[in-house]
């Protein structure tokens, strides 16, 4: 076959993701603190943005003629129309690890390139080290990693919230459960879990229990020990003597005894206070209404206002001569315009994916986590007619603030069982509830196996097969029915 040229038309479909779009996603995903950083370098690298200082509702920038004003919603109203241009309509078709449910890995920052900065402009190698995390940020991590349920990460970070620098845990176990609406046994058995943490000693609630941790990871805390650490007032005032009597040991043994304790770390957070601690603050509030219904508003104090200065960028415009000066103008007019409308879109977004949680989850911020609903992500993405990758870049990095305290959207979604009667499903969260309460109900002589636990919840309408409740039961770290008779004849 001869290969001759020849011209060929072909007509074809792709997806352009332009820098400004990528601004537009990458602003879904970025916390409030990040948000207000990149804002701030936005307003230095270019000049046709402002600060809005002392916003007003009633303001009109089409009056004014001077700005485009970013307006936000307070939240207390129906859902507003969306913008023109959404984000999740605008790339319906991104790849499929942009799709994932679990969210992508952050994208570039794509809003630099089209300013064709050089390689002075990227950061330093001192930008690019390791910060500094802080005490809350390394047991987070840890909590993550943990393999909790979703209500137990919940009380995690209601725990972890408690810490102070020293590695403390200072707030009341029964005080955190009325609040949360939890049962005060499944705090005290996540707080268990958070204490063999790292650093060893953190989490505890006073200094007798941090040095008892230090010592049962290193395998030295036994009765002699106890007792030393249930009167380290003796030792403080120097009474060796009642020492030796009160842990029936002698003066050789309680010498190493005090020696292994002094050699232990009183504050075992102390070495996470190298940067200044940042609080959360909340993205959306939720306010219980008069009627016993939920108000939700966005908190203003977190979202960046910022103007495009239309009036001085026509002044300019006139006087630019070169062809240079004409198109950074024009680059910086587009980025400002579509930062604005990005701002704008990331506020309307958060607070029709926070109402739509708060709607589906109102049974826990009724009545506590033991009420909560199974929810996906594609159910609130139908819900409000957005892409799932979408919601999962709104829920990842924002905050609820209620009256049962601050949680991150992504904690309210939970898996579910199907209903044995047709039903309504079950969150999986509530079921593995329902089994920890059997379990803790039950009699020496009535020690329940997973299929006696199986058929219980079947009669209460909750379709589970039995290695789904032994899955459940050892998430929760409670040990089989064989273990648990062979502990009750031990009298363990």
């Amino acid at each position: 076959m001869a290969m001759i040229p020849r011209l060929e038309m072909r007509q074809g479909q792709s997806l352009v993701m332009t820098p400004q779009l990528q601004q537009a996603i990458k602003l879904l995903q970025l916390s409030n603190i990040e948000l207000q950083e990149f804002v701030e370098t936005e307003l230095e690298r270019n000049p046709l943005l402002e600060r809005e200082e002392n916003p007003t509702e009633a303001q009109a920038p089409a009056e004014s003629g001077d700005a485009q004003a970013l307006d936000f919603d307070s939240g207390m109203a129906p859902a507003e129309a969306a913008l023109d241009v959404s984000v999740a309509d605008m790339a319906p078709d991104l790849s499929q690890n942009e799709l994932a449910e679990a969210g992508a890995a952050p994208l570039q920052d794509w809003s630099k390139a089209s300013s064709g900065k050089s390689f002075d402009d990227m950061p330093g190698l001192e930008d690019t080290l390791a910060q500094d995390i802080s005490l809350a940020e390394h047991l987070d991590t840890q909590l993550t990693q943990a393999g909790l349920s979703p209500i137990e990460r919940m009380i995690g970070s209601v725990l972890i919230d408690a810490v102070d620098d020293w590695g403390y845990m200072r707030a009341d176990v029964r005080e955190i459960a009325d609040r949360i609406g939890a049962d005060e046994r499944q705090v005290r058995s996540v707080l268990d879990i958070m204490q063999g943490f790292e650093p060893v000693g953190v989490m505890a609630r006073d200094i007798p229990e941090c040095l008892a941790l230090q010592l049962k990871d290193r395998g030295r805390f036994d009765p002699a020990m106890q007792k030393l650490l249930a009167h380290l007032d003796l030792l403080a005032k120097g009474q060796i003597e009642r020492l030796q009597i009160v842990c029936g040991v002698d003066r050789e043994d309680l010498s190493e005894m005090i020696a292994e304790v002094r050699a232990l770390t009183p504050k075992p957070g102390a070495g996470f206070g190298g940067g200044a601690v940042q609080s959360i603050a909340p993205d959306v509030y939720i306010k219980q209404a008069p009627d016993g219904s939920w108000m939700v508003e966005l908190n203003s104090d977190t979202m960046p206002r910022v103007l495009m200065n239309q009036r001085y960028y026509a002044t300019v415009s006139k006087t630019a001569k070169r062809e240079e000066d004409k198109q950074f103008l024009t680059e910086c007019a587009t980025n400002a315009s579509w930062l604005v409308k990005s701002l704008d879109q990331r506020a309307k977004t958060i607070l029709k994916v926070a109402r739509e949680i708060v709607r589906q989850q109102d049974g826990f911020f009724a009545h506590g986590v033991a009420h909560l609903r199974p929810l996906n992500l594609k159910t609130v993405a139908a819900a409000i007619e957005m892409h799932e990758s979408t919601v999962s870049r709104v829920t990842s990095n924002k905050h609820l603030s209620c009256a049962r305290g601050l949680f991150e959207l992504k904690y309210f979604f939970t898996a579910s069982i199907a209903s044995a009667d047709g039903g309504e499903a079950h969150s999986a969260e509530a079921v593995r509830h329902q089994i920890k309460g059997l379990i803790e109900s039950e009699t020496p002589n009535g020690i329940l196996s997973d299929d006696q636990i199986v058929e219980i919840l079947i009669e209460k309408g909750v379709d589970i097969a039995r290695r789904t409740v032994a899955k459940y039961r050892e998430s929760l770290r409670i040990p089989s029915s064989v273990e648990r008779k062979r502990k009750l004849a031990n009298g363990i």
